[in-house]
């Protein structure tokens, strides 16, 4: 449990502003993540064109949010950032109308991601220190943005069996228009005026600590574990014969599954370590992945997506609870967008190679997502051994792995 090191009030509404902040965007994932795809697709675009679309501009946001998560922790307030950020990705959105062929539509999405991928960075960032300043529960801040991304797959779902594809540009526009105003509202914060008491026996150089790195890169490759299931997984269902409705159901059951895991948040950490979360992600990615190309129907799918209340949600629990005992408040943005890196760049080079497979092999090509999280708890069990020892305690780790 964390308590809160600062004597000042937080800012009015908190909890309120932060919600808006993680809502607002991650909602926009509600529609880019099930159903870009699908516009894509609507657009006759190949397999192969859809896995480049979609991976270059992963690589486009691994580059640009460390880059402005730097920028922002140089600010007096990193809420500035998601004005301009906002703003210049509602203006991609409203390009969408008139993009048809594979280079214009890959030239557009390609600024989106820039203009966007510090968004949820500096928003977690914002969070995070209110957990360490005034012992906000993380969990019940994050699950707004889950909140917001399931009304909008229903949403989009219901759209898209009306409408077809094509409504996309018009629903993303909006969406993205509402992350301005979202961007307006989110909390000042200000700067830290002093280091974190509680981080004392850590010193603020983590940036350069190996198993910090090793940690994000460990969480990150076991996520580029849904890379097939986020580009295809809408398509395969089309295929299948699912309709728009029972696609966006299964897609919001998955961020259903996350809520109830964001509420419970401040009970489990309680029961189970970070390392103890992150490595059930992993073990219930590989298990989820090796099932996916099954028939298994709609009710059998409803079941394995709610198994993304562990191969997403407690994985991103416990790095998130990791980096708040082992970085300073002053480097927060920094080491959120080198993590956004790392996922990025995973999740791209996940992405690419799922078009190459998919094309190739189709649904029968997850067992190699399987394997991918595999990858990912091997490395998450070489961060445990590197993290930092405790001397008084004769050489134990600082959490029990």
């Amino acid at each position: 449990m964390i308590t809160g090191t600062s004597t000042e009030p937080p800012p009015r509404h908190f909890q309120l502003r932060c919600a808006l902040a993680f809502a607002a965007p991650i909602g926009v994932n509600g529609i880019i993540l099930p159903y870009f795809p699908v516009w894509l697709n609507s657009l006759a675009f190949s397999e192969f064109e859809i896995g480049i679309i979609l991976a270059i501009p992963m690589i486009v946001r691994i580059v640009s949010a460390p880059i402005v998560g730097a920028i922002a922790d140089r600010l007096h307030e990193r809420a500035r950032v998601l004005v301009w950020s906002g703003a210049l990705s509602f203006l991609t959105a409203i390009a969408l109308f008139a993009v048809t062929g594979f280079w214009p539509v890959l030239i557009v999405y390609g600024l989106q991601a820039a203009f966007f991928a510090a968004y949820v960075p500096v928003v977690d960032s914002i969070a995070v220190s209110g957990v360490r300043r005034w012992g906000f529960q993380y969990g019940s801040l994050r699950v707004w943005g889950s909140i917001g991304f399931v009304v909008t797959s229903l949403l989009m779902g219901q759209l898209i069996g009306l409408w077809g594809g094509g409504v996309l540009p018009a629903v993303a526009s909006a969406a993205f228009a509402l992350t301005v105003a979202a961007a307006f509202a989110a909390p000042r914060i200000g700067r830290l005026r002093k280091p974190s008491p509680s981080l004392g026996r850590w010193k603020p150089g983590a940036l350069g600590r190996l198993d910090l790195h090793m940690l994000m890169i460990g969480a990150s490759v076991a996520q580029a574990s849904h890379a097939m299931f986020y580009a295809f997984g809408a398509i395969h269902w089309q295929q299948m014969g699912f309709s728009g409705t029972e696609i966006g159901i299964l897609w919001s059951t998955a961020v259903i599954a996350e809520i109830i895991v964001f509420f419970a948040s401040a009970l489990i950490a309680r029961h189970f370590s970070a390392w103890t979360l992150m490595r059930l992600g992993c073990a219930v990615a590989v298990v989820r992945w090796m099932l996916f190309p099954m028939p298994l129907g709609f009710g059998g799918y409803l079941l394995l997506q709610s198994m993304h209340a562990f191969t997403f949600t407690f994985l991103h629990i416990g790095v998130q609870h990791k980096l708040v005992e082992a970085v300073q408040e002053e480097q927060e943005s920094s080491m959120q967008g080198t993590y956004f890196f790392y996922s990025g760049a995973f999740l791209a080079l996940a992405t690419f190679l799922s078009g190459v497979l998919y094309r190739s092999h189709g649904s029968a090509s997850y067992p190699a997502m399987a394997a991918t999280a595999l990858l990912g708890l091997l490395l998450l069990a070489l961060a445990a051994r590197l993290q930092p020892q405790s001397a008084a305690s004769g050489g134990k780790s600082v959490e029990p792995s």
